[in-house]
């Protein structure tokens, strides 16, 4: 019996049990790399000092097999505790992207602080079941110390490629590292090095940059800024932290830049695209290196043997320790998230199993004890390990202290902040000398991400996806409208603030704030590079308001180049910024100009991708080549462009999308079923063939925004359509999601089905109030567990009911939950 809770509404709780990761791939020869035709490279002699190795010997050689296991897996703090570590000797632990200390994602720097010294106090205590050292704590301060609300939130990756400025990257990398360190906090997971060839993955801007070079400048520069220097003998200084260069290899390069793919090239364009950043970070002295999730030529990078150890470990001479990704592991073939040792072997140290440690240790250590992992694997795992910990200054007696909250949104991080910021905008155009906006201007701010934090911010910002950001989480930063407002006013003018763009007082000018709404990871993935395919309202709102005879800069926020030729011939200026984080003065200090005519700051962001101009990726037809941008001191101008897509943007879709707004999304089709047979309904009223369940419109939280459906015997409501592979959202804490309004609750079963697999949550609907809306979430492994293969499921939805049952639906969606939940009954 899975276990209820309620978050909104309610949510069936995650199951304990983890299916296995099916898959045949086989290593061929395309995926086994020839070291000699990498770039050599050779982590620091100061990491692997002659003391500090003999340390470890003495270390291994009083070490249990239970011990040394444990040092080999990283737990997430929503599924163990310190007390845990009594019995299970884990050796590292992690907050990932949903997790906050003591189940607050907005927990101060004091709370961080006291969680990580309550798990290092366990795994120290004298008598427990661990070597009494200290465990390793890891973070994804991936833009700033991004889960801790008042931090200093820097633009993500893509708009610092746009400054090309690594001495800048350095000083980003000390300040973060100094308000990580600040919370108790000694690991990052960043920087990431990919090469994003493909706009359309949902992770480019974590990418600096399509040029490899400037990713290995950064890549040296971040490793740099994060760790300082290191010293052979000395641990790294209390405002440091270890570095992650991820994620190890070519998770930019995937087909179709599908998140977690295949990237299906030659070694020859893996080695000068994807590698070169790989180098110059552990030359600089990066402690750790991630493993990717994706595949090269169909073998797991996790698994892949010739990668992490021939040419990490090996030609690249890293000498600390390669972590995993998020149950990364269990998407090798054979194995499982709790059993697989086939990464240990393959060069794997450290395995992040956030939900699933517990059995991954017990199965480990049998394998160790049946002699099937070799002592020398493990042991040299162990040595990484420790190598690290070492570095970090937590073995021995006085182990370094890390917590100073008064380096959390420090001023001197937030003015490096803001010249990030200024750096990073790129000007696509500016007709007419629009821009600067003129001392003394009355200026509309419109759009929906003029004054909206969470669409600077983007992902990776309190939460994984970022979209839950207030304005309130930064006090200490600006939104763009509240910076040009106050910059507007200091030049004599005045702003005004109209999401919709409509207004009472012509202005003199519109600055329109646009774009992407926050995402992370593969839920940003698209299928094409068109900005708005659907409504565009955004350009409506840019040509009402050039209508009215008001000149309009478009600023636009997003994750990447896309399509938005349209938006930029209806626009007189146009601004690529990014995701700029929270310091908003940074826009203004290039926007507005001060009441002697100049602006504090000119225009000198370069594109770091190409500008794509059509909606096609990888982009072959540039409108805009990587490199370009215009400023006020080289001006240029940008002539009618082509508004035609290249491609057919309605035939695309979003799978993970079943209902919206109560009608069938994407590609996807409803059918009404019964015993008559099923019938597909396009319209928003419908009734099955036999008349046992009908569908109108109704209002739920806006109009007709929701389906009613009622039955009056046996019969279905079903979501199909051509087959689609979810194996991807297996990985992560993904959710069949249905957001819906009870009315009546049957006495038959109330069944819900993906694919083949079906659960039955009559008990689950008749807890919940009638007539409030609420949320319930079957996990995606649930039904993997059950039987359903997730390859090829050409029915992600079907829910059967009995007469008596009456219910709104407003959404269903494929999508990732925070929380842990267990599966319902069968």
């Amino acid at each position: 019996m899975g276990k209820l809770g309620r978050a909104v509404g309610l949510s069936l709780l995650v199951a304990t049990a983890l299916s296995p990761v099916t898959g045949h791939a086989q290593q061929g020869a395309d995926a086994v790399a020839h070291p000699k035709k990498w770039p050599a490279a050779h982590s620091p002699k100061a990491l692997t000092d002659p003391a500090t190795e003999r340390r470890i010997d003495r270390m291994l050689s009083n070490m249990t097999v239970e011990q040394k296991v444990g040092q080999l897996i990283q737990a997430d703090i929503s599924t163990i505790t310190p007390a845990d570590l009594a019995t299970y000797p884990l050796g590292s632990i992690l907050a990932g992207g949903n997790s906050g200390p003591y189940g607050n994602e907005r927990s101060s720097a004091a709370d961080w602080h006291r969680l990580v010294s309550e798990f290092r106090a366990a795994s120290v205590k004298p008598g427990g079941a661990g070597a009494e050292i200290p465990i390793l704590f890891g973070v994804d301060a991936v833009h700033g110390h991004s889960n801790l609300p008042g931090a200093t939130i820097f633009p993500h990756n893509i708009g610092l490629g746009a400054a090309h400025d690594p001495a800048l990257i350095r000083r980003i990398g000390e300040a973060t590292a100094a308000e990580v360190a600040g919370s108790g906090i000694e690991w990052t997971f960043a920087p990431t090095l990919a090469v994003p060839q493909d706009l359309r993955w949902g992770r480019s801007y974590e990418g600096y940059s399509s040029d490899p070079k400037l990713v290995a400048a950064y890549g040296d520069a971040m490793t740099r800024g994060l760790q300082g220097n290191l010293v052979p003998g000395k641990r790294l200084a209390p405002h440091h932290v270890a570095a992650t260069a991820k994620h190890f290899l070519a998770d930019g390069g995937t087909d179709q830049g599908k998140d977690q793919g295949d990237a299906k090239i030659g070694e020859a364009e893996l080695v000068a695209k994807h590698a070169q950043g790989y180098p110059a970070a552990i030359n600089a002295g990066a402690l750790t290196v991630m493993a990717s999730f994706s595949s090269w030529n169909g073998v797991k990078n996790h698994g892949n043997r010739t990668l992490l150890t021939d040419v990490l470990k090996g030609r690249m001479g890293f000498n600390g320790l390669i972590v995993g990704d998020w149950n990364g592991h269990g998407q090798i073939p054979g194995c499982t998230v709790t059993d697989c040792k086939d990464a240990l072997l393959a060069g794997l140290d450290l395995y992040m199993a956030p939900d699933s440690w517990k059995g991954l240790y017990e199965s480990l250590v049998r394998e160790a004890k049946a002699g099937s992992i070799p002592t020398a694997r493990l042991d040299d795992a162990v040595r990484r390990i420790l190598r690290v910990k070492a570095k970090l200054g937590l073995l021995g007696r006085s182990p370094v202290a890390r917590f100073d909250p008064t380096q959390v949104g420090a001023a001197q991080h937030l003015a490096v902040a803001r010249e990030a910021v200024a750096k990073s905008l790129v000007l696509l155009k500016n007709q007419g000398s629009v821009l600067p906006i003129k001392p003394g201007a009355r200026v509309l701010v419109a759009g929906a991400g003029a004054d909206n934090m969470a669409m600077q911010a983007g992902g990776w910002t309190i939460s994984w996806q970022g979209t839950d950001v207030t304005n309130g989480d930064f006090p200490n930063g600006q939104t763009i409208f509240a910076a040009l407002s106050s910059a507007v006013a200091d030049a004599g003018g005045k702003a005004a603030l109209s999401a919709d763009g409509s207004f009472t007082d012509k202005p003199d000018v519109a600055v329109v704030v646009i774009g992407e709404k926050p995402y992370a990871e593969f839920l940003g993935d698209v299928p094409t590079l068109d900005f708005q395919p659907e409504g565009a309202t955004n350009l409506a709102m840019i040509r009402k308001l050039k209508a009215a005879g008001i000149p309009v800069v478009t600023l636009f926020l997003s994750g990447r180049p896309l399509f938005a030729s349209p938006e930029i011939n209806a626009s007189d200026a146009f601004v690529a910024a990014w995701l700029p984080g929270t310091q908003g003065a940074g826009v203004a200090d290039v926007l507005v100009a001060r009441r002697g005519g100049t602006t504090k700051r000119d225009f000198t962001g370069r594109l770091p991708f190409a500008w794509p101009a059509d909606a096609r990726s990888p982009v072959s037809k540039p409108l805009f080549e990587r490199g370009y941008g215009l400023s006020y001191a080289k001006p240029g101008s940008v002539g009618t462009l082509s508004e035609d897509p290249g491609v057919d943007v309605a035939a695309t879709v979003d799978t993970n999308r079943l209902i919206a707004a109560g009608r069938a999304a994407g590609p996807w089709a409803l059918t009404l079923a019964d015993q008559a047979g099923g019938a597909i309904v396009s319209s928003a009223t419908g009734t099955s063939l036999g008349g046992r369940v009908a569908m109108k419109p109704v209002d739920v939280s806006a109009q007709e925004d929701g389906r009613l459906f009622t039955w009056t015997g046996p019969a279905a409501v079903v979501i199909n359509g051509k087959p689609a592979d979810f194996t991807r959202q297996l990985n992560n804490a993904f959710a069949l999601r249905l957001d819906l309004v009870p009315q009546s609750v049957g006495n038959g079963p109330l069944k819900i089905s993906f694919g083949s697999a079906t659960f039955n949550l009559l008990d689950a609907l008749r807890r919940l109030p009638a007539g409030k809306l609420a949320t319930v979430k079957v996990p995606l492994r649930c039904f993997a567990d059950a039987g359903a293969a997730v390859t090829a499921v050409d029915t992600p939805l079907k829910i059967e009911a009995e007469s008596g049952t009456a219910f709104a639906v407003r959404s269903a969606t494929i999508e990732a939950v925070g929380e842990p939940l267990d599966c319902p009954p069968r």
